[in-house]
This record gives C-alpha cells, structure tokens and sequence, in this order.
C-alpha cells in the first residue's frame, strides 16, 4: 500500500466520489461527521486539516482525515466538536498504524469518538462506549412505544409538559430544516447563554466555529446537509437544534432552549416532535453521542459503539503528550461511569457558571475572568 497526504481541498472529484462511496458501503459510518462534506468546510477554516489517502495497486483503498497540530500532535477531524472519527474504507481494510501515522507525519494520535472495531485501530482501543441512538428504521409509532416501555411515567410527564405548554403559550409548532439564519441566530445565543450558565466555555466565542455551523446549515444535498429545527409556542421561539444529517442519520449536535420556558422542559418535548419529523423525512435514526445525560437512556432504542485510545511512535513529544492527556481521560472516564459523580460534577460547573457571571457584571469592561481548566 502507498500513503499520500493532501488537503482535503485538494481532492479531486474522482476521489470524492469514492469517499462518499466507500461511506455508503459500510452502515457503522453512516455519520456526517465521516462525510467528505465535512472535511472540506473544516479545511476551508483551518490550516491544520488533512488526509491520508491510502492507495491499494491502482486503486483508492481508504481515507483517514485528521488535524496535524505543533509537534506533531494528530487529533481527530474537528477534534472537540465531533462525536465520531475514523477510518473511511472497507470494513475489512486493516493497514499498519504506525505507517500511517509516519505518513502523515504524527508522533501520536488521541482519539475518544472512533468508530469502534476498525482492524487498524482496535489494538489501540482503550475502552468503548455505547452511544444512544433513536432507532426509526420501523418509523416514529414503533419508537415512542419503545420510549414508553423505557419510561412510562418520564413520557406522561413529558406529554403532560407539552399539553401545557400549548395551551398556556400558544398553539404549538415545528419547523424542520429550518432555511432561516435568523432563526439559527437564536439557537446560538441560547446555546452560549448555556455554556456560561453552566460553566462551559462558550464555544461560539470562536468566530471560525460560528462560520462551521453557518457553512453546513447553506449547505444541502442529498447525502449531507445541517438540519435547524426549532419549536414554537404560538410566534415564540422555545426550544431548538442544529445538527448535521447523512442521508440516513441525523446526529445530535447543539441543541437548547429558552429558559424562559423551563418549566415546561421544552428541550425533551423538542426531541420529541424531532423524531417524529425526521422520521418523516426518511431518516432512519438520530444519533444522541456518548455522555452522561439521563434522558437519554429513556429515549433511546438501540446504541452504537465508539472508542478512546491512543497510538503513537516512540519520541519525546509522544511521552510528554502521554504525561498530560492521560490522568486527564482517566478522570473524564471515572466521572462518565458513575451518574453520582456526573451530576456532582454538573452541579460545581453550573455553580462556577453563576460566580463567573457576577463578577463579569461587576468587573470593569477591560477585566477577563479566566475560565477553569479543561471547562468543555
């Protein structure tokens, strides 16, 4: 096999078109987040991005894209922001990695969202996580039959919510993929307001990730597209979400609400019409990611599987990388397992999201309020 390393920019249609055929050919990468449409709006925005494209004789065998920091340092395409990576190829295809990572000239690479299973990277794996997944291949009827088996008295509740909801607000409605800009706008700034809130850090505060999400919610075809969908109550916005589609699978992304509404838990009333909506426009499920928020254990009907671990040849920055990212993963996966901890944790966070915004309203305007390490 040869190993090439270009930008994603550079690909030709020919190749493109294998990628988006070599994706189709398998289910477990059935992700947008795998999608060449994807690779090439993040290297329309960052320096770092490339792919390996692994020739066979004459022929394309796979793609890998990733992000080539300092040192060598390679993460996964989209790093923090994505909720799946890997190779794109034949299920079977199975290359040295550490060839690959010498051709694409990394000392290592970390990754906790990979397609798990795949030959070139299971020896690396280090734990696998199920990723909850609403299963609609029988369509919206079968699925909230199975919500109700996993919950009954959590989709009452909800259903309740909603009935009140429309009846105190306004009539209710749903717009699904949402063309409006404006409407994306509001989803955002709910979006920020939460990460503050809660102790995050505010994604959005980098420009090159708010022109990301403006490029995949223009962008449309049938094979890739950003999907807005936003809840109204009457002529008021209440709840929303923007995530990105294959032509069959629609992956949770950002979603939020107006906490004016709370009461009201519009967040869940909105995934549920969501469903029900993307089920009627032919996708087969919604992918929610790993992580440790309980709703999504009533909502779910199937999983999939992703993978942490690491690979990297032996050097000193490989070492020092080790050093640091380690305890940090370990930490991360301690708190994951156990909800205690989870909601112990979510609680300190949004008591540091409640600090942080009194002192930015008491601090002068020229004053930064550093955020905590690690704060996601």
């Amino acid at each position: 096999m040869n190993i090439s390393i270009v930008r994603p920019g550079e690909l030709g249609e020919s190749e493109r078109s294998r990628w988006r055929a070599l994706q189709k050919a398998d289910p477990s990468l059935d992700n947008p987040f795998l999608s060449v449409e994807f690779a090439l709006a993040m290297d329309r925005l960052r320096d770092y991005v490339r792919v390996a494209v692994i020739h066979d004789g004459g022929s394309i065998a796979g793609f890998f894209p990733y992000e080539r920091h300092s040192f060598g340092i390679g993460k996964p395409l989209g790093g923090f922001l994505t909720t799946c990576h890997g190779l794109i190829s034949a299920p079977e295809l199975k290359i040295d990695t550490r060839a690959l990572l010498r051709a694409a000239k990394l000392s290592v690479f970390d990754f906790d969202h990979m397609v798990a299973g795949q030959p070139t990277f299971a020896a690396f794996e280090t734990d696998v996580r199920p990723a909850p997944i609403m299963d609609l291949t029988a369509g919206f009827d079968s699925w909230i039959e199975q919500v109700k088996s996993n919950s009954p008295k959590n989709l009452k509740t909800v259903r309740y919510k909603e009935r009140k909801l429309g009846r105190e607000q306004g009539d209710l409605r749903f717009e699904y993929a949402s063309p409006d800009p404006a409407v994306l706008r509001t989803l955002l700034n709910w979006k920020s307001d939460q990460y503050r809130r809660t102790g995050r850090v505010d994604r959005f505060a980098q420009p090159w990730i708010v022109e990301l999400i403006d490029l995949m919610h223009a962008g449309r075809s049938d094979d890739f597209a950003g999907v807005l969908t936003m809840l109204y109550a009457g002529d008021v916005p209440v709840a929303g979400h923007f995530g990105l589609r294959t032509a069959t699978t629609l992956v949770g992304w950002f979603p939020a609400y107006d906490t004016e509404f709370a009461r009201y838990s519009p967040g869940i009333v909105h995934h549920l019409q969501m469903a029900e909506h993307a089920a009627k426009a032919g996708l087969h499920a919604v992918d929610m990611g790993k992580g440790g928020k309980e709703y999504k254990d009533w909502l779910k009907s199937g999983v999939l599987y992703v993978a942490e671990g690491r690979v990297s040849r032996p050097s000193a920055t490989a070492a020092v990388h080790w050093i640091g990212r380690t305890p940090v993963n370990k930490a991360r996966t301690i708190v994951l397992d156990r909800p205690s901890l989870y909601r112990v944790a979510d609680r300190v966070l949004k008591g540091f999201g409640r600090v942080r915004t009194t002192l930015q309203s008491d601090s002068p305007p020229d004053t930064v309020v550093k955020e905590p390490s690690g704060a996601r």
